[in-house]
């Protein structure tokens, strides 16, 4: 009696995925010469927006680069997925806003890898938004905290920085917008995928003509997508059709593990390198490195 065969399509798969791991294992991988600063906006919920900037973060930490996440969300979801404490009473991203702690006071390092760093984000951070209103100079909190962090001799050699913001377009959602220069949106792809991204564009516009002069959307990732079905194949037609510079030829799919890391505070990326989700959000994270930054 003979062990059966497996069958042909899953071969096929599994040989892509073992193809596609080992271009990403011979690509070069540039390291920016000054840090790039993102910010990983939409503020409809349930896109993949956390789980993007997480992985994203992890695969070019593996990589060689130095990364920063800096946790916005009052959830503190990136902080999760990244292994790193975030209990009420750890000083956090809400300390660095009000002003009473500095980046390098409050940073911890991830568990995926040294490389990989986080300021967590703690359920203090929900009464932020009130707090900053009576503040001065509030919409530039942020930026102000990463020039300092940055400039400093904690700060100098990362090279990359990603800002996990919340379904809102609230003002700690703006000081993530007045402290980046990129702007990365996950966008889903599934029905009214591009509801409210007329919104978000009209704002990134307003603070761009404001407060910061230097903002770009530089970067559209589709996420959640599924092959087996006609929606996903149009909206990511359309997506790619009236952003065809800025969306990313990577397609993000819908994916069990990267739905599991998160649990054992690991990204995807440490949690299982050769699922598709991972080797996707690798090939992202590749895209972004090699096409560079603004000019």
């Amino acid at each position: 009696m003979t062990d059966n065969p497996t069958p042909a399509p899953l071969a096929d798969e599994l040989e892509t995925l073992f193809a596609r791991k080992k271009a990403l294992a011979d690509a070069r991988w540039p390291l920016p010469p000054r840090p790039r600063i993102f910010t990983i906006s939409n503020q409809k919920g349930g896109v993949g927006k956390t789980t993007t900037a997480v992985n994203i973060a992890a695969a070019l930490s593996q990589q060689g680069a130095r990364v920063l996440v800096v946790d916005l969300d009052p959830q503190g979801n990136a902080s999760t997925a990244l292994g790193v404490n975030h209990q009420s009473h750890i000083p956090g991203t809400y300390e660095v806003l009000i002003g009473t702690h500095s980046i390098a006071q409050v940073v911890q390092k991830s568990s995926d890898n040294a490389l990989l760093s986080c300021v967590p984000a703690t359920i203090n951070l929900a009464g932020a938004e009130i707090e900053l209103v009576g503040l001065e100079h509030r919409e530039f909190r942020l930026r102000q905290a990463l020039v300092d962090f940055l400039g400093s001799a904690d700060g100098t050699d990362y090279h990359y920085v990603f800002i996990d913001c919340p379904p809102s377009l609230g003002l700690l959602t703006l000081n993530a917008f007045v402290g980046a220069s990129e702007v990365l949106i996950p966008i889903q792809c599934e029905y009214y995928a591009l509801e409210g991204l007329s919104q978000l564009l009209g704002t990134i516009d307003m603070i761009r003509d404001n407060l910061n002069p230097r903002l770009v959307v530089s970067t559209i990732l589709l996420t959640m997508f599924d092959q087996r079905t006609n929606l996903a194949q149009q909206v990511a037609e359309d997506v790619q059709q009236h952003f065809p510079d800025t969306v990313l030829k990577t397609l993000v799919p819908r994916s069990v593990r990267v739905s599991e890391a998160p649990s054992f505070g690991q990204t995807v990326v440490a949690y299982d390198p050769s699922s598709s989700g991972a080797i996707a959000y690798a090939e992202a994270a590749l895209e972004i490195a090699q096409r560079g930054g603004p000019v």
